[in-house]
């Protein structure tokens, strides 16, 4: 079986795997994002990726990568918000001289989406929303079983929805977006506490948030599912999921979008990495459920 190199890259954490054409990883490893400067962050990921192939001892005929936003079209160049090291990194060709393989990079949350219409909580769906609520809050939209692109490749960033008028600034520059007010960093900005030591208010508080966005963007573009992941969002579970679910019930009003369900992504931890694979395999004309 053929097996295609997987690389997810995070403000927290850049993991790596090997992945066959069934999404089943043969190897992976993560080490936490660090790194002085572009290229020392570059080692880090190199390093990662060579341990990992290493540690498949298998062939890998391509290299599908999900990497936090703002980027250029198809990855040419990233900008990611969270890694301030990297401002018009020219992430793909970079990689794929290192590797030697033809590379592929996609947002994060936009690799997510294809990973959940592949193998998770949106099998069979022609319309959905992928989102990661972690580090930062990130988003892939499908419609009409189609992952929306936008000019630049980077449509479905819901982290940057405006969910608190006027609210605190945001590293895109605007105030009051998803990801100033509902992400692991803007949680330990506001209460001084990371995400795992967070209250039941302050689950509650983010899962509404998440709601909000979630009910106005079912709303415009007549979706009726959303699929959350991410370790905010997972490790919150339950009360996040609840307050989700009723402020989208408050929020999405309009016929088309009641009765939109918010449920966690069905890949667990696995989901970043199962999307960057289904990045290469759909580009490799591998059948992902979403063209």
């Amino acid at each position: 079986m053929e097996h295609v190199l997987a690389v997810d890259i995070g403000g927290t954490k850049m993991a790596a795997a090997i992945v066959d054409a069934n999404g089943v990883l043969v190897a992976r490893d993560q080490v936490p994002t660090s790194g002085a400067d572009e290229n020392e962050l570059f080692g880090t990921v190199t390093s990662l990726i060579d341990r990992v192939r290493e540690q498949g001892g298998v062939d890998v005929i391509a290299c599908g990568v999900g990497s936090g936003g703002p980027m250029t079209a198809s990855g040419v160049t990233v900008s990611p918000l969270n890694i301030h090291q990297w401002r018009e990194f020219p992430l793909r060709a970079r990689l794929a001289d290192h590797t030697g393989l033809t590379t592929w990079v996609d947002n994060d949350a936009k690799a997510l989406a294809l990973g959940e219409g592949w193998k998770g909580a949106a099998v069979g769906r022609r319309n959905y929303l992928a989102m990661v609520v972690s580090t930062g809050v990130g988003g892939g939209i499908v419609l009409d079983g189609r992952l929306l692109d936008g000019a630049g490749g980077n449509a479905g960033h819901i982290g940057h929805l405006n969910v608190v008028p006027d609210g605190r600034l945001c590293p895109c520059g605007s105030h009051g977006c998803l990801e100033a007010e509902a992400s692991g960093t803007a949680i330990k900005a506001i209460t001084g506490r990371s995400a795992k030591e967070a209250t039941l208010d302050v689950m509650r508080h983010t899962g509404a948030l998440v709601g909000r966005a979630v009910g106005s963007l079912a709303s415009l573009l007549d979706l009726q599912l959303a699929c959350v992941a991410g370790s905010v969002a997972l490790g919150f579970g339950e009360p996040f999921f609840a307050a989700a679910q009723a402020e989208v019930d408050r929020y999405a009003m309009i016929s088309h979008a009641r009765g939109t369900v918010v449920r966690p992504g069905g890949l667990t931890s696995d989901g970043p990495l199962i999307g960057a694979a289904a990045v290469a395999w759909r580009a490799l004309g591998h059948d992902v459920g979403v063209s």
